[in-house]
């Protein structure tokens, strides 16, 4: 059993290092072909606090557009208001109009940050993250507890030019020939989607024993092996977990991953190494030593300043953590505890021996796992300190916990905790000091 397990196991593995993560869909007119008429639609998206969406929509035209014939009623986008933390799948077919924010003309299918219009063939929409459509993260065919999240790789996004569209004319004066007609047709996606940081993210596969872990990683843009870097491993929750065919969700799925790449939301310009992993949900002991043994050949791999490794762990992801702290006591220098699953007194015990500091968050109204789970192991793991010769003082501050109330989350998602943690630069700076 145990051979046939592992040449399935290889097998996955080799499947996997020839499969691609994208989002969009194939087909259309390809672009830059001349002519009349829209050349190519192509989806830019961002991974906001709860997840990836759709966030601007870059339309290629055959020839340089006129901004100053473009508002936001010159075109429609709409898209499906789905949202596989509510709604069930029959959804995807629903749609709803998107609210453009900006518009303007760019030289590639890129956002502008101030929202100024450059000469170039492509007409850049802005949309609202505020509103329910353009989320790319669906939930897989299950029911309850067997669910697992992936990618929407068929995006539902469309859009509509209302109003004809002119290239610009001799020394940018007046409107320029049409390039484009306005009408009632729907203009699917075409291009490959953009995932704005999501697609600087690595891929991988690692072999722990008869157990594929992929994961994903991210390095400094100017990486440099000569330097060593803190590296923060992020460990998602349930739905995040391997199946086969769900590589890379845990990236899209919420904002624990890309926000370390993001200094507003560390609230420092240091460079970080991100490690994000997947397990197959089999049971903590044998996932733990997966982790650990996958970091270890990570940190052979790459330069990591092993006085400063970290763990950011979620619903699931937290019983990795802390598993793997009890295991290796010391091989963390500090961890956030996100929506977790309560911590044993042993674990505690533990963990305790190496002091490490920990920061742990629930929501008040968690429906999954009850707050009582947070507020109980953090006084678990505080008498745990205080037994290993730390006073109640020292042990409240490295035992640090936040309980957010309702009003905190920007959606109504009461355990997906995440969203409001990663809001907050102090807790996120506060674990890259440790």
């Amino acid at each position: 059993m145990e051979k046939r397990r592992l040449a399935l196991s290889v097998t996955t593995a080799l499947a996997l290092m020839a499969t691609a993560v994208t989002t969009g869909a194939a087909g259309g007119r390809p672009p830059g072909q001349a002519g009349e008429g829209i050349q190519s639609v192509t989806a830019i998206t961002k991974v906001y606090s709860f997840g990836q969406k759709v966030a601007v929509v870059a339309i290629e035209y055959s020839d340089i557009v006129n901004p100053r014939t473009l508002d936001t009623d010159t075109f429609t986008v709409s898209d499906s208001i789905y949202n596989f933390r509510f709604n069930p799948l029959e959804d995807l077919q629903t749609r709803e109009d998107r609210t453009i924010t900006r518009i303007y003309t760019n030289d590639e299918p890129m956002i502008d940050p101030d929202g100024t219009s450059d000469l170039g063939r492509f007409v850049i929409i802005e949309l609202d993250s505020a509103d329910r459509g353009g989320n790319t993260v669906m939930r897989s065919t299950c029911s309850g507890f067997l669910c697992y999240e992936k990618i929407n790789t068929d995006l539902a996004t469309q859009v509509i030019q209302n109003e004809d569209v002119f290239a610009q004319r001799g020394h940018g004066r007046g409107r320029g020939p049409r390039l484009a007609s306005g009408g009632p047709t729907a203009h699917p996606l075409t291009g490959t989607t953009v995932n704005l940081l999501a697609d600087e993210f690595r891929h991988d596969i690692y072999l722990h024993s008869a157990m594929v872990v992929p994961y994903a990683f991210h390095l400094p843009a100017d990486y440099d092996p000569a330097r060593t870097y803190p590296m923060v491993v992020v460990l998602p929750g349930w739905g995040s977990g391997f199946n086969g065919e769900n590589r890379g969700v845990q990236v899209a799925v919420d904002i624990t991953a890309v926000a370390w790449v993001q200094p507003e939301r560390t609230g420092t310009d240091e460079d970080v190494i991100v490690l994000t992993v997947q397990t197959q949900r089999v049971g903590t002991d044998e996932e733990s030593a997966a982790v650990v043994a996958l970091m270890q050949s990570f940190m052979d791999q790459y330069s990591v300043d092993r006085e400063r490794v970290y763990l950011s762990g979620f619903s699931w992801g937290t019983t990795l953590a802390y598993d793997a702290m009890a295991d290796y006591p010391g091989l963390f220098a500090g961890a956030l505890i996100n929506a977790g699953f309560p911590v044993s007194a042993e674990k505690a015990a533990q963990i305790a021996q190496a002091g490490t500091p920990i920061w742990i968050s629930h929501g008040t109204s968690d429906p999954v796992l009850p707050v009582a789970f947070g507020r109980n192991s953090v006084q678990t793991l505080r008498t745990a300190y205080v037994a290993a010769g730390m006073d109640a003082a020292q042990a409240e501050d490295l035992v640090r916990f936040t309980e957010y109330p309702n009003e905190a989350y920007g959606l109504p998602d009461y355990h997906a905790v995440v969203g409001p943690v990663y809001e907050d630069p102090s807790i996120l700076g506060w674990l890259l000091q440790q």
